[in-house]
């Protein structure tokens, strides 16, 4: 497999799965993970989407972790679009991972309304024009709305996923009210929700939510996810999410 410079192979420590990742570059956190965990229950021979792919490690471990058919991540950066095609040659899933550079955008002119059975998400959570602004260009596009905002995530997703098709998105509590309002006008209903914490004596930093096409009114809102212990290591259920123990 080909490295380009500062490039390394990361082994995920499940079903044998390996990542490109590049040392400076954007590199994968615990969102994903705890996405793909989230999302687990994907249904069997489902054709699904993954918005804003990065590495590819969210398609990657969603292979493993469900029985999809075919799982397509968009990626509007081309170096990290390439760095994610390698990713799913290095680990032989041609067949049922396919990496497309383009913006999310863009893709009614790929795919048909209303094809896709779920939908995955890990966007940018920070509004363009809030937080540091002297980031390397790759890690400010992943982080900022600058090629598209979270409606456009929301809007997209309404218009590819079939009728009862299930949305999961990871995001920042402090733009829930923003999430749940934009996911209400585009006919996405909110089903589960569950917050993150790193743990026991803070705010949460992360919620993970489920929205279901054109379904009725019900929320859960499930118990409390915490990284960390009072012993600062990795709690229980994030070492079974990380298949550690």
């Amino acid at each position: 497999m080909e490295l380009k410079e500062k490039e390394r192979i990361d082994d995920l420590e499940f079903k044998g799965l390996k990542i490109i990742q590049k040392e400076g570059g954007f590199c994968f956190g615990i969102d994903a993970v705890l996405l793909s965990d989230f999302a687990k229950e994907i249904r069997n021979n489902s054709q699904v989407l993954d918005l804003g792919t990065g590495t590819g490690i969210l398609s990657i471990l969603l292979t493993a972790k469900t029985n999809l058919k075919k799982i397509y991540g968009i990626e509007i950066q081309e170096e990290v679009a390439n760095m994610a095609k390698r990713s799913v040659e290095l680990n032989q899933l041609q067949e049922k991972v396919e990496i497309i550079n383009k913006n999310i955008k863009d893709l009614k002119n790929i795919f048909e309304k209303n094809s896709m059975d779920a939908i995955v998400t890990n966007p940018p959570y920070k509004k363009l024009d809030t937080g540091k602004t002297n980031e390397k260009e790759n890690k400010y596009i992943a982080r900022h709305e600058v090629t598209a905002s979270l409606e456009d995530f929301i809007k997209i997703s309404f218009d590819l996923l079939k009728d009862k098709g299930s949305f999961y998105m990871i995001h920042r509590p402090e733009r829930l009210a923003e999430i749940i309002y934009t996911l209400k006008k585009n006919k996405l209903e909110p089903k589960r929700m569950r917050f993150i914490y790193s743990n026991i004596e803070q705010e949460p930093k992360l919620v993970l939510i489920k929205a279901v096409k054109n379904a009725k009114e019900f929320l859960t809102v499930e118990k409390p996810l915490f990284i960390y212990n009072k012993q600062g290591e990795y709690t229980e259920e994030i070492l079974q999410i990380y298949h550690k123990n």
